[in-house]
């Protein structure tokens, strides 16, 4: 296979802010033949900065088949883990997002960096130190709050008691044993405390649902009582489909409410499932990550350390939002407000 010298050149500055160094073992960890691009030019720019790296290529069955949180081909795979957690850092583009394997893999001091976009996000999202400043102030905010709502004009009310569990960055790398991050990325998260989680969230046009990788087109409201979704109304077709698709994995555990953060990168495009929609190797990551979204979400908490593995996952990415972290505003009308983490944005911004 033909290196693609740009590509070498973007992951070698992206391995240099993960300080990959002489002596570490990188693993590609890859599935079938996806990816195969990327796991080369990975290798070919950990080899460049001195360190030992080989690709881990597994094979993916129906059971973890790509989109279904958690479920991948390290399951019962005692070997294939076995080498993981002996290793430095681990490229993950299988998807172990919310599993049980990815955190024990962490937990033997592994960093992890997710990359699940084609090289054009990746360039166009590229981390820069001010986006890690910003993301890991926003850590800072949410970990002494104890109180998050966010509202809007279409109706949304609703708040998190906060405390209960940690709060997670995500700014494009990882440089520490142990830390996860996603290749591109830009927001903080955290998930509001067992049983405190209240009120209603009203989705509107223009807002994300990641799993069908479409726009709102008419209003739904999903009721929240005691962290769960309790009603979903709506009278069309998107209420619909946000009702079927959590019903068909059977599990009551899917209406759960998990994570919720908002997105710093100003690099990244609200618009961008408008024209891409050819390109069916995108996965989500301008929609979590746009700047100023309220991202709200459906489903697992693993890996804040919850005890919540079901499989479906609902990112819903909102625009227009105003969110406050006890009495201090973040977002209004879907702007960050907030000095520490705003930025200018020229016309060719989110």
């Amino acid at each position: 296979m033909k290196l693609d010298v740009e590509m070498f050149e973007l992951f070698t500055r992206e391995l240099e802010l993960c300080r990959v160094k002489p002596g570490e073992n990188i693993v590609v960890l890859t599935a079938d033949d996806e990816w195969q691009d990327h796991a080369q030019a990975f290798m070919a720019a950990a080899s460049h900065l001195g360190a030992t790296t080989f690709n881990m290529n597994l094979r993916r069955g129906q059971q973890n088949a790509v989109g279904v949180q958690g479920r991948h081909p390290l399951v019962g795979n005692a070997l294939a883990m076995s080498a993981l957690k002996s290793a430095s850092m681990v490229i993950d583009m299988v998807g172990l997002l919310f599993s049980r394997e990815q955190a024990e893999i962490q937990a033997a001091g592994v960093r992890i960096l997710r990359v699940m976009e084609p090289f054009h996000v990746l360039k166009q999202m590229f981390p820069t130190a001010d986006l890690q400043r910003r993301v890991e102030y926003a850590k800072g905010l949410l970990e002494s709050a104890k109180q998050l709502r966010f509202t809007s004009d279409g109706g949304t009310d609703i708040v998190y008691k906060l405390g209960q569990y940690p709060v997670i960055s995500e700014y494009g790398f990882t440089a520490e044993a142990g830390r996860w991050d996603h290749f591109p990325s830009g927001f903080s998260f955290t998930q509001g405390d067992d049983g405190g989680v209240d009120g209603v969230v009203v989705m509107q046009p223009g807002d994300i649902l990641c799993a069908f990788k479409k726009y709102v087109e008419s209003p739904v409201a999903l009721h929240v009582e005691k962290g769960h979704v309790v009603e979903i109304t709506g009278e069309g077709l998107d209420a619909q489909l946000i009702r079927s698709y959590i019903d068909s994995f059977n599990d009551p555990r899917a209406y759960a409410i998990s994570h919720i953060g908002w997105g710093l990168n100003e690099k990244a495009r609200w618009y961008q499932f408008s024209v891409s929609r050819q390109l069916t190797s995108e996965h989500v990551m301008n929609a979590l990550s746009f700047y100023g979204n309220v991202l709200f979400s459906l489903g697992p908490n693993l890996e804040l350390g919850g005890t919540n593995d079901t499989a479906c996952h609902l990112d819903l990415p909102m625009r227009n939002c105003n969110l406050w972290l006890d009495d201090v505003q973040i977002l209004k009308n879907g702007d960050v407000i907030h000095p520490e983490m705003r930025v200018e944005l020229t016309s060719s911004g989110a």
